[in-house]
């Protein structure tokens, strides 16, 4: 005991020294006292320097109880209590498919639950050109949600970065700033070239690489655990799963069709389709299962696994003979999920989206943190003819397109003409506002469902004639995929649905 209690102190005390982080990387006594951090909570011995002042005068009895994080790796100091629950990676067990079985949970902040200093989950999610932002976007804002300090982070020489889709985002920081920090998860988005363009990057080789071998959580997503990972040696003994395109790449022994693989610390998926899949199963590994469940029923995620649920009422056909040209006005705090799914899908069938603010910038600040830059400015597009409007959802930024006087006119003028719009999460009320809906059925997010005179309470996307509405959030593939299917038709909107590896109905 005289021992054990001697390295403890002694681990304490360089722990406390500016020169920390090199101790703990390259001694001997810091690896065994990140081992010590390690162990589950069973083996957790608490500390009382009153325990050990016989031994070290220098403390005195008051002194406060330590305990350590293993996931943080932060000392937290509690006063004689017991140590905080700790959900070490090490020990957890393979992930349930939560938004299957989503039951009442605890009331959580979606943003900022930090119930205790030592639960702060910190998340990389690098970026670079080509990244798929379907897949980017879905991780950053979900486990943003779920309580964790996510940074996004160029790999590229600047911080604005064009994605697969053509839509531009702006990261957190660059990849070179996050070189020293210790992350509890490494999450990288798929996408080409993304993926080349993270696997060329040495710095996240390196923050990926030292994730592996310190048994901290990492994963990827489409082609990044073919085209990443595997060049970098980090799918080894590992079970995995990517996109279909890619999987004759990964060992026919290792390779899985899963939508989503948990191998020890490493968490593979397959593509854009599955983004949710993956962003839950990574919640529920960094904050548990209830936790998990509470941030599936927020991104009403269907619980049954059922086909999506679609009505159409007063069906008129919307094919055109030119390709359509379709307005996405965004604003800060539109929802990002929702923006960048239907930009994605969108122009995946071949479709001209202009992407418009509305605010003085073209840059905005999305809902869950996002930094998205439209093509241009509203302004721009108040002459313009535009074959369909999407009014993306995100409460605030709802409210902001319904103070915007152009976006209004092409609204009118658009209900006027006969021409096709529509509305997803809150946004619905913002056309009932405007008298759009009129005597038409719609739906729209359950928080604002009310507010809409004739709402439709049991369908995930409403058609009636020309107008299109959408629950929000996960319902914002299907959403996408049935305008696609009313401009090009069933066969384009499933091959559009394979690409994306999301489960699209035959007929």
């Amino acid at each position: 005991q005289f021992f054990f209690f001697f390295f403890v102190i002694r681990d304490i005390i360089r722990l406390t020294s500016p020169k920390f982080w090199y101790f703990r990387r390259h001694t001997h006594s810091g690896r065994r006292l990140v081992h010590y951090l390690r162990q589950p909570e069973s083996k957790l011995l608490p500390v009382t320097m009153k325990s050990i002042s016989p031994l070290f005068s220098v403390f005195t009895a008051k002194s406060p109880i330590l305990y350590f994080s293993p996931i943080s790796q932060r000392l937290s100091s509690v006063k004689f209590a017991a140590p905080p629950k700790i959900n070490s990676p090490d020990t957890k067990k393979p992930c349930s498919n939560s938004a299957k079985t989503l039951s009442a949970a605890p009331t959580i902040d979606p943003i900022t639950t930090t119930a205790v200093s030592a639960s702060l989950k910190k998340v990389l999610v690098p970026i670079g050109f080509g990244t798929e932002e379907m897949e980017a976007v879905i991780l950053a804002d979900v486990l943003r949600r779920a309580g964790a300090e996510v940074t996004v982070a160029s790999v590229e020489q600047q911080l604005e970065v064009e994605a697969y889709g053509g839509t531009r985002l702006v990261a957190d920081t660059f990849i070179s700033t996050c070189s020293t920090e210790i992350f509890d998860l490494v999450a990288l988005p798929g996408g080409m070239p993304g993926s080349a363009r993270l696997r060329d990057c040495e710095v996240l080789q390196k923050i990926t690489s030292r994730q592996a071998e310190e048994k901290r959580l990492y994963g990827a997503i489409c082609a990044a655990p073919a085209v990443t990972l595997l060049p970098w040696g980090l799918l080894k003994r590992k079970q995995t799963t990517c996109h279909p395109a890619f999987i004759d790449k990964i060992s026919s022994f290792r390779a899985v069709k899963t939508n989503t693989q948990v191998s020890g610390e490493l968490t593979t998926s397959r593509g854009p389709g599955t983004s949710f899949e993956f962003a839950i199963c990574l919640v529920e590994q960094l904050f548990g299962e209830p936790v998990a469940r509470e941030i599936g029923e927020r991104l009403l995620m269907n619980p049954t696994g059922d086909d999506p649920k679609r009505q159409e009422f007063n069906e008129v056909g919307w094919s055109l003979d030119r390709t359509p040209q379709v307005l996405i006005p965004i604003a800060n705090g539109s929802e990002e999920i929702e923006v960048v799914t239907l930009i994605d899908i969108l122009r995946r069938a071949k479709v001209n989206v202009v992407v418009a603010s509305v605010e003085k910038s073209a840059q905005v600040l999305a809902s869950s943190g996002t930094k998205i830059v439209a093509d241009k400015l509203i302004n721009a597009t108040s002459d313009s003819i535009f074959d369909l409007i999407i009014l993306p959802g995100g409460t605030a930024g709802a409210e902001r397109l319904h103070k915007s006087k152009i976006l209004k006119k092409l609204l009118k003028e658009q209900e006027s003409a006969g021409r096709i719009f529509g509305a997803i999460c809150s946004s619905p009320a913002v056309l009932q506002k405007q008298g759009l809906i009129k005597d038409r059925k719609a739906t729209a997010h359950p928080a604002v469902l009310d507010k809409l005179k004739d709402g439709v309470n049991d369908a995930q996307v409403v058609i009636d004639g020309k107008l299109i509405t959408s629950q929000g959030l996960a319902t914002a593939i299907q959403f996408s995929l049935a305008i696609v299917s009313k401009l090009f038709g069933h066969a384009r909107a499933r091959s559009v649905a394979e690409g994306l590896v999301y489960q699209y109905p035959r007929s």
